[in-house]
């Protein structure tokens, strides 16, 4: 199988490295070789965190360079728009509507960009975006985006969902399995 790649990107706190340590575990489980790198950069102030999932037959470097991704995860609109460039042609974009102001917009220096869902499928960008912060609230909590978004990215891959709830067993803390295993299937379902 020709190498795939996932960028997981958002802001600091939103649990990209889990959702990466989890979709790593699941392809490894399916027989993949799989390759998964973090950037946190000022991740603990709430800036940008990329995180790349490489999988396929053998892969040989963890880090996807522009126009080399087949799906970009987003946890934010703005981190969407941001690592666009890194889209293929035929990408597609599984992105969360919320909206999380970066420094400047809190600080007054800029304004947060209008209608970014919009103006990414203007693009020729394939777009799937939905309320995950709304749809992990009915599930039990707000930090469950990251589930919920990797719901969203299952309808994208044809493996079992069996697979995907053993990944979930072995990874989240037991107390939190059966509120991610609901936003998994709300964000599986919307």
């Amino acid at each position: 199988m020709k190498t795939k790649n996932v960028m997981i990107v958002g802001v600091g706190g939103q649990g990209s490295l889990l959702a990466s340590k989890l979709l790593g575990h699941l392809l490894l489980s399916q027989g993949y070789d799989v390759k998964v790198s973090e950037v946190h950069g000022m991740s603990q102030r709430g800036g940008s965190v990329v995180t790349y999932v490489r999988y396929g037959d053998k892969v040989f470097s963890p880090v996807i360079d522009e126009g080399e991704a087949d799906y970009i995860v987003s946890f934010e609109a703005l981190e969407a728009a941001r690592w666009l460039p890194n889209l293929k042609k035929d990408g597609i974009i599984v992105t969360n509507t919320q909206q999380i102001d970066p420094m400047p917009v809190i600080t007054g220096a800029a304004s947060y960009p209008e209608d970014i869902i919009e103006k990414l499928k203007e693009t020729g960008a394939r777009v799937d975006a939905l309320d995950c912060l709304k749809l992990a609230e009915e599930a039990g909590s707000s930090k469950a985006v990251n589930i919920v978004l990797l719901g969203r990215l299952s309808h994208y891959f044809e493996l079992p969902e069996e697979a995907w709830m053993e990944s979930m067993a072995a990874i989240v803390p037991s107390r939190f399995l059966e509120m991610n295993k609901k936003a998994f299937q709300l964000g599986k379902d919307a």
